[in-house]
């Protein structure tokens, strides 16, 4: 005799029959679907490498600009989480990337402990900051939301300009030691490239981090709070979350930064790397982490790269963004997609159907 098993809907009426055999299936599947996944996030990973490496060469002056790509990319992945995931637009990036800055900073020259140390707390430090004044702000949303934290950014600038002398005021902070690795000091060029694959790695875990159970629920929460509230899900302490794990993918940014130049004053993380950083995920793509890092590259070369527009960068960003919104609303990412699907031939599942 067959057993088959059938699941009720939502709405308790009779679901589609389970065929026999088929938990024994699904497990194989959903494995080769995860090696899959793997297997494309390392050919992605490998190409951007080669790609940013081919590009790269041995200039300095490209080095610097990769550089400070991978600090774009880190902060703009950083507000990939609470703002495209979650919906929450906060503009406080720039003080949790000047908290990983000036954490690296503080550690390697006021105290002789290895600068790994400021990582770790630069990152702590800024979550913990990102929860308090989320829960400061949790009833605010929008605008209201933008402009508080906006303020507390500025605020956060100016007190590392006048405020406790072991911030060092507007010198900033210098004399940052060259970062090791088990005793071992890496040449500039392999800095680059450990640059580039922390950014890789850290796209890979915030992609695989929204298609996970919290991400859908984090997305479904933004999209209809009071269906996710019915679900028995609280909206505000996703959001919390968020913005907290945000904050310290952001401050690491920062503290790549500081390795990267062995110095921080308080204007090098300004509001505009936040405004910056809001576009770079609508430039490169939404539906994909690997947005924000392209969107980064693409801010970098058009801004600083462009020969013979070095002075009007700002402007051909704006006609950039400009032109992605109107022609390709899902950015880089989404039409190459969809360039991609019309350009694959048809399967031929049609065929089949009518033999």
């Amino acid at each position: 005799m067959t057993v088959t098993t059938r699941f009720s809907g939502a709405d308790g009426s009779p679901g589609a029959a389970s065929p026999p055999g088929a938990a024994d299936t699904a497990a194989p599947q959903a494995r080769r679907r995860m090696l899959s996944g793997i297997a494309v996030e390392t050919a992605i990973t490998l190409t951007v490498v080669a790609v940013v490496l081919a590009w790269m060469g041995p200039s300095l002056y490209r080095q610097d600009l990769v550089f400070l790509a991978a600090t774009y990319s880190l902060i703009a992945l950083g507000m990939y989480i609470p703002f495209v995931m979650a919906g929450s637009l906060s503009m406080a990036y720039s003080a949790y990337a000047a908290i990983g800055a000036y954490g690296v900073a503080l550690i390697s020259v006021r105290t002789g402990l290895s600068m790994w140390w400021g990582w770790i707390l630069g990152a702590l430090v800024a979550a913990v900051v990102a929860v308090v004044l989320s829960l400061a702000t949790q009833k605010l949303s929008g605008f209201y939301l933008a402009a508080v934290t906006l303020l507390f950014g500025m605020a956060f600038e100016h007190w590392l300009i006048d405020g406790p002398a072991f911030t060092g005021g507007s010198a900033g902070i210098s004399g940052v030691e060259a970062l090791t690795l088990f005793g071992w000091q890496p040449p500039r060029y392999t800095l680059v490239v450990l640059a580039i694959l922390f950014v890789c790695l850290i796209a890979v875990v915030v992609d695989r981090l929204r298609k996970s159970v919290w991400g859908l629920t984090l997305r479904a929460s933004r999209d209809n709070k009071n269906l996710a509230r019915s679900s028995g899900v609280n909206p505000a302490h996703l959001t919390v979350v968020a913005l907290a794990i945000g904050a310290a993918i952001a401050s690491t940014g920062g503290s790549l930064f500081t390795v990267s130049v062995q110095a921080v004053t308080p204007e090098t993380f300004t509001l505009s790397i936040v405004f910056l950083a809001i576009f770079m995920p609508i430039i490169g793509g939404r539906n994909s982490a690997w947005g924000a890092p392209l969107g980064a590259v693409i801010v970098v070369v058009v801004t600083l790269n462009m020969p013979g527009y070095q002075g009007s960068g700002e402007l051909l960003l704006a006609i950039a963004v400009l032109v992605i919104l109107i022609a390709a609303p899902g950015g880089v990412i989404g039409w190459a997609g969809s360039a991609l699907t019309r350009l694959m031939p048809r399967s031929n599942k049609d065929g089949r159907d009518q033999l």
